[in-house]
């Protein structure tokens, strides 16, 4: 049997190996405080649960590849409340099956692959990026980011720029929690524009957040949001990450190409999970609540690593704590074998060395007691 020489090339999901060593650790009986994976413990909302209930049909027929409109009505609406920005339901908005399968199909409907096209993104940051620029045959470009791990127009070199297909952006960004401001997002938008390639932005985490709301990119590029896109997620913020549920936002003319390409692969949402999601996004105060429990989390972590002078890098939002170690994979090793799973840093790309991304999934409570063990195992 023949493959695709080009999974072979990407691998397995770095985050993966973890995982399945943590599942053979509680197949033994252990008890494990699981940071390693985006996935909240706190129940979905009964409201939004009881919408999927009474949406299940008797008869199930396919759902369309642009979704109910009712839906792409409510995502407008949640698009003008959160970020003051008017777009058309009928031409700008697609449901998708989750965030990221959309996030790793869209370069199959942008890249051409005989014309040594680049996909930029943010390092560290969402594996997923990578994974679809090369799946699609262009060739993938990560911008080692500073200090502050925020991305700007001024990191990507004029060559570079030249060759751009597609450029990613994620604010407030995985893994590190750092979120950009207007201004950023307004100079590799404008960098994006001129260089002829389509801005996606992972803005899945936009609703998650300690002070003012961070900006986004659909606020600077004006209307019609040409050359936009952004990728928006019920996952973390309504506790659906079980639903696959999200949309992308945008230009008209890029979201008609993703139809087209979805109409072959028949990667639309139920119906009965879409009007869960019409639930979901017409709602803001169960997302302020979820947004406030997180905050909690990320406070109790910072304020123990703080006191013991381990350091938390950016992690002003998001969903992620991004800690600062001697070494990221000896560091994962320990706090493993003390029943504590987190990400190695370099897990996300180059510039991650050095670091542990904590994802603030447990309890509150769990992430109380699991602060001590850290600490002990990092001191």
């Amino acid at each position: 049997m023949r493959v695709n020489p080009v999974l072979g090339r990407i691998g397995s999901y770095p985050i993966a190996a973890i995982q399945e060593r943590a599942r053979a650790m509680r197949a033994r009986g252990l008890t494990l405080v699981d940071f390693s994976i985006g996935d909240p413990r706190e129940p979905t909302p009964d409201f939004i649960r009881q919408a999927l209930i009474d949406a299940v049909p008797e008869v199930s027929q396919y759902p369309t590849t642009r979704g109910l409109a009712s839906l792409r009505e409510a995502v407008a609406g949640y698009v003008q409340r959160r970020f003051g920005v008017t777009v058309d339901p009928g031409t700008q908005v697609l449901p998708t099956t989750g965030s990221k399968e959309a996030i790793f199909s869209t370069p199959l409907a942008f890249v051409d692959r005989d014309a040594s096209q680049l996909v930029i993104w943010p390092s560290p940051g969402y594996p997923i990026y990578e994974r679809g620029a090369v799946m699609a045959g262009a060739g993938s470009h990560p911008v080692r980011l500073g200090g502050d791990f925020v991305f700007r127009a001024e990191l990507v070199a004029d060559d570079v720029w030249a060759r751009a297909a597609i450029v990613w952006t994620c604010s407030p960004n995985n893994p590190t929690g750092s979120v950009m401001s207007a201004a950023d997002i307004a100079g590799v938008l404008e960098r994006t524009r001129s260089a002829g390639a389509l801005l996606c932005a992972d803005e899945c985490y936009a609703d998650l957040y300690e002070d003012d709301q961070p900006a986004g990119v659909l606020q600077g590029a004006g209307p019609g949001s040409r050359g936009v896109l952004s990728y928006l997620s019920l996952s973390k913020r309504s506790g659906m990450t079980g639903y696959r549920s999200a949309a992308v936002v945008g230009d008209a003319e890029a979201i008609a190409a993703l139809v087209a390409l979805r109409t072959s692969t028949g990667t639309a949402p139920p119906e009965f999970t879409q009007a869960a999601a019409v639930a979901a996004w017409s709602d803001d105060a169960h997302a302020a609540v979820r947004r406030a429990t997180f905050a909690q989390k990320r406070a109790v972590l910072r304020d123990a690593f703080s006191a013991v002078g381990i350091e938390t890098v950016a992690s002003r939002a998001g969903l992620y704590m991004w800690v600062a170690v001697d070494d990221d994979v000896v560091a994962t090793e320990r706090l493993l074998e003390a029943g504590i799973v987190v990400s190695p840093g370099r897990a996300f790309g180059i510039g991650g060395e050095g670091f542990l991304r904590l994802a603030l999934v447990p309890t509150l409570d769990e992430c109380g007691r699991a602060a001590e063990a850290v600490i002990e195992c990092l001191n």
